[in-house]
């Protein structure tokens, strides 16, 4: 919560991640197990809202805060990006309870993630909410839990079609990007992640319309 407050008087948007609790409810945290941000066991999906609102990360008096939470600190200070972590055949119980607490925010946001399906989700039950696909180069070790037909058409862009987004947000080393070329060409808008050096930024403006970034001040 204090990152979040700090980048609403730096003037910055926000990017977040969720995961569904074991009694549903949408927390603020990146990985799906505890392990690296609090020392603890398990999963988060094994764990009350209650239960991880105890629970400090790493040496500081944060806990794991709901979305809800977030939203209501943050307010209409800065625009929020949500990406939201499911497994790939577990679309629609976090979708859901993401809209509910976005029923009750009035500050800028959008959902943002890699799950094309998740995307389509939205766009048939909730076409108003902006939403942006995520996309990378599906090489790494966490891709391989995808067929390797399925982690090349995701590379090529071609599940733009399933999810029907407002926006793309590509990893820097996807840029330039034919397809992406292609579709902010015909009004699609583009956003880079993650970038940690300023300088990186003059290589990438020609591809793309803004940028997530860390460790430096933009």
């Amino acid at each position: 919560m204090a990152a979040f407050q700090a980048a609403c008087q730096a003037g910055y948007g926000i990017e977040l991640d969720v995961q569904r609790t074991a009694d549903g409810e949408a927390v603020v945290f990146h990985d799906a197990t505890l392990q690296r941000m609090t020392g603890l066991e398990g999963r988060v999906c094994d764990h009350t809202a209650a239960d991880l609102a105890r629970t400090k990360l790493g040496a500081s008096d944060e806990t794991i805060p709901t979305l809800a939470d977030v939203l209501t600190l943050v307010g209409r200070r800065a625009l929020v990006h949500i990406e939201i972590k499911i497994p790939y055949g577990e679309v629609g119980p976090l979708e859901r309870r993401v809209h509910e607490v976005l029923i009750d925010h009035h500050g800028p946001v959008s959902v943002i993630g890699f799950n094309p399906y998740s995307h389509a989700w939205f766009a048939e039950r909730h076409p108003k909410v902006l939403r942006g696909l995520d996309s990378y180069g599906y090489a790494d070790a966490s891709a391989r839990t995808l067929a390797p037909d399925i982690r090349k058409r995701y590379a090529q862009l071609e599940h733009v079609s399933i999810a029907k987004p407002h926006f793309l947000a590509l990893s820097a080393e996807m840029l330039p990007h034919p397809r992406a070329t292609a579709l902010r060409a015909s009004g699609m808008p583009v956003i880079a992640w993650t970038l940690r050096d300023p300088n990186e930024w003059v290589r990438l403006q020609p591809h793309c319309d803004n940028l997530i970034f860390e460790g430096y001040r933009a």
